[in-house]
């Protein structure tokens, strides 16, 4: 990892909202104002013309805009490369569009702390390994020098942590605490068990969504104005994409106002018809009940996962601005016994979190950081942190109880303390075998359909005659800065073959270097 001159940050590159932080002189993690003087810029994106983007506009500027130049949640499409966007004649990618916003960030903070060279950017927990290097290579178009992919729920604990005078600081804090971090953002839901001590916070247990969030609430309501419209009118609303978008607009901020008051109205107009219509907050909690049920599920999960029973926690950790909602809290005093702590600032606890991360990192590479007190380098540097996995790595095999089909065997479950490895002895399938490929899959899933081959390798020119049923031996290993190795070697011949994870899916090297020179031949507002 290579530290380059300029300054350093944090960035949180959300769903809905992306925030971007560093840590300044006195130890203080601090949310950077936009050109708007707001430290949370929507992550909208206007493709205009002449190689112009607007990127947070406002709704009033929304509504004067072709809704198909609107982009909007391009988080959820990260590592998709089927999707893209066509805007005269040029091609944009999740990755490329997700730039813009960061090259928008980068350029406001720009102003206020002098050019940004490095950066620390976050992922929801629950992103593969394909979605990581999407986010890595959008940072790279952006011309950031990314240092690092961090978890939100865990820069959102050293958030919490380091503000709460604990992290980095054995003179004064002396005990252990276990925290959950319950991360419900506009597009995608986390939630974590961390176990910290001032020097040290490993995360217990793990699991998510990527695709859930508060859109999802929000489109409940949408949904449902548009049934009553259509119940009275027998016109559908959301067929016009204009009128869909202005819909969208205002039950994002019913939403927002069910969560200070007990009831809004909305009215609802279209090709020349109008309904007026009252949402109480009971009526939002029960068409949005299901959603509800599925972060508690989780939820649960996960406590079961860590090993931590109701009352066992010594703090809960709100993060993301779905965790407004009452609903939520009262919730999560039911399934962990705990109430909620709001001690962070829910839409600026994660790019915080970033930023004392990046501090950590450039302390650690560079024996300091110029900018910072001598005590506060002091608590950078006695810091460590140990993650687990967030998918299981796999291995595809023949059934051995169905030879006809392939299966996807588990190496090493989520959850697993990293660094980890693991050897697993295997058996060639047939008589004269010359080759033996080895297809490392992610996720849980038994069907290797259903889960993603993040690399392959063979062992070529075994020897002849080698009977069925000959070992081989297989090693995954996780190292301590979450890259993927694989090795096999056929025991007989002592052959070996290995490979390095290199996030190779999605955008080549190539294509990351086009996109950069093209993204600096637009002007971003």
């Amino acid at each position: 990892m290579e530290i380059k001159p300029g300054q350093t940050v944090g960035i949180d590159l959300g769903t809905t909202y992306s925030s971007i932080a560093q840590l300044n002189p006195e130890g203080i993690p601090v949310a950077i104002p936009n050109a708007d003087g707001k430290t949370i810029t929507p992550s909208v994106v206007i493709l205009g013309e002449d190689k112009k983007i607007i990127v947070g506009p406002s709704f009033e500027r929304m509504a004067i805009e072709n809704p198909r130049n609107i982009v909007e949640a391009i988080k959820r499409q990260m590592g998709n490369k089927d999707f893209a966007i066509i805007h005269n004649n040029q091609r944009f990618t999740p990755e490329l569009i997700s730039a813009m916003i960061l090259k928008k960030l980068k350029q406001d903070a720009e102003k206020v702390i002098g050019e940004i060279a490095n950066a620390v950017i976050t992922v929801p927990y629950y992103f593969n390994d394909v979605r990581r290097k999407a986010t890595q290579d959008a940072g790279q178009i952006a011309n950031l020098n990314v240092i690092d992919i961090i978890n939100e729920p865990t820069a959102a604990t050293l958030a919490y942590a380091w503000q709460k005078g604990q992290l980095g600081r054995p003179d004064a804090f002396k005990g252990e605490k276990t925290i959950m971090v319950y991360d419900l953002g506009g597009g995608t839901f986390d939630v974590t068990v961390v176990r910290y001590n001032a020097t040290n916070f490993r995360v217990l247990a793990t699991d998510g969504d990527v695709m859930l969030g508060g859109l999802d609430w929000s489109r409940r309501i949408v949904d449902f104005l548009a049934e009553q419209f259509h119940k009275k009118f027998g016109e559908d609303p959301r067929e016009d994409p204009e009128t869909l978008m202005q819909i969208t607009q205002e039950c994002e901020q019913a939403k927002r106002d069910l969560s200070e008051r007990a009831q809004v109205t909305i009215n609802l107009y279209y090709k020349g018809k109008n309904l007026t219509t009252a949402i109480t907050r009971g009526d939002f909690e029960r068409l949005t009940s299901d959603l509800l049920q599925r972060t508690r599920d989780t939820t649960e999960l996960v406590m079961a996962q860590a090993g931590i029973a109701p009352g066992e926690l010594d703090e809960l950790v709100l993060v993301g601005g779905s965790t407004h909602m009452p609903v939520v809290e009262t919730m999560l005093r039911e399934v962990t016994g705990k109430t909620p702590s709001r001690d962070v600032s829910p839409e600026e606890a994660v790019s915080q979190g970033a930023a004392i991360h990046a501090a950590i990192l450039e302390a650690r590479a560079t024996g300091g950081v110029s900018r910072m007190g001598q005590a506060v380098l002091n608590r950078l540097r006695a810091v460590t942190a140990t993650d687990v996995n967030s998918h299981s790595l796999g291995i595809k095999i023949t059934d051995p109880n169905n030879r006809s089909r392939k299966i996807n065997h588990i190496m090493i479950p989520k959850n697993t303390t990293i660094p980890f490895e693991v050897s697993q002895k295997f058996v060639t399938n047939t008589p004269n075998q010359q080759r033996i490929h080895v297809s490392v899959l992610e996720g849980d899933a038994l069907d290797p359909d259903a889960c993603t081959t993040i690399g392959d390798f063979r062992i070529m020119g075994l020897p002849p005659n080698l009977p069925a049923g000959s070992p081989v031996e297989v090693t995954y290993q996780y190292d301590k800065n979450g890259r993927i190795h694989a090795r096999a070697r056929e025991l007989t011949s002592n052959l070996e073959a290995q490979t390095e994870i290199v996030r190779s899916s999605g955008l080549t090297d190539e294509n990351v270097s086009a996109f950069e020179v093209l993204a600096n031949e637009y002007s971003v507002e």
